[in-house]
């Protein structure tokens, strides 16, 4: 399994808000860094084309204004590019990405998202036609609406599927996202908007590091029934630093 991920991440102070908080990423990495199971590939920053494929230009001008969190955005949406056309290839990828990205939608952004990472990733892969379809499982605790926004009644012929579960207890969570998997069809490749805000010590407190294992295993299982078994994952949400490596960890290992 291969893990995105560039130093660059690592910096916090692009923007003042939880998602760029100091520490975030390290304990992650840490993590990750030490399962030889994982190979680490750096990305470079999305091109104004990627960017444009998904943004107005009013938007991208807008953050450019900024030119640390510029940087920071762009390199966020490359690493989201990486991590697709690596899980196009057969790879399972998990990129370690920041800023997030699933509140951005077409012409705004809110929600400590600035660029689609998700939408950039995709549409690359649709206009190289690679794909005409995906599946989005968005287990992050807030709804991504940039995602809603930009994937779907669309006016070309890229079809996208995407579920927020909101079943109430953990039992019932995992058992949603199978029988909505399980009726699936015609998906060209699989995508995680992984947000671990969901987490029992986090904001949500509903889902265990086991849900998050088991949330990768059915990414995993379904994929490969599915689409070859072409499947990746973007880190969005989550913010309690001292029980997020662990829950990555698991997802991780489930989605590998």
């Amino acid at each position: 399994m291969k893990i995105v991920f560039h130093e660059r991440y690592f910096t916090s102070d692009y923007s003042m808000d939880p998602a760029a908080s100091p520490g975030r990423l390290e304990g992650i990495m840490d993590r990750l860094k030490a399962n030889k199971e994982y190979e680490i590939i750096e990305p470079k920053p999305a091109s104004e084309e990627d960017i444009l494929r998904v943004h107005t230009k009013r938007l991208l001008q807008y953050i450019k204004r900024d030119k640390f969190l510029f940087e920071l955005a762009s390199l966020a949406a490359g690493g989201s590019i990486l991590a697709a056309q690596e899980g196009y290839n057969g790879n399972p990828t998990f990129a370690v990405i920041r800023p997030p990205g699933h509140h951005a939608s077409t012409d705004s952004c809110w929600g400590f998202c600035f660029f689609n990472n998700i939408s950039i990733s995709l549409l690359k892969l649709y206009s190289m036609s690679k794909i005409k379809s995906a599946f989005i499982l968005d287990f992050d605790l807030h709804t991504g609406d940039g995602n809603i926004n930009i994937l779907t009644n669309r006016e070309d012929d890229f079809r996208v599927k995407i579920l927020n579960p909101s079943s109430s207890g953990h039992v019932n969570y995992i058992k949603e996202v199978e029988s909505y998997m399980n009726k699936l069809h015609d998906i060209d490749i699989f995508v995680a908007s992984a947000g671990f805000d969901q987490g029992i010590d986090d904001w949500g407190n509903l889902l265990y590091p086991e849900d998050y294992h088991e949330l990768g295993n059915l990414m995993k299982n379904y994929s490969e029934k599915l689409c070859k078994g072409r499947r990746y994952a973007l880190l969005e949400g989550g913010y309690n630093h001292t029980v997020l490596p662990k829950n990555v960890d698991s997802f991780c290992q489930g989605f590998k």
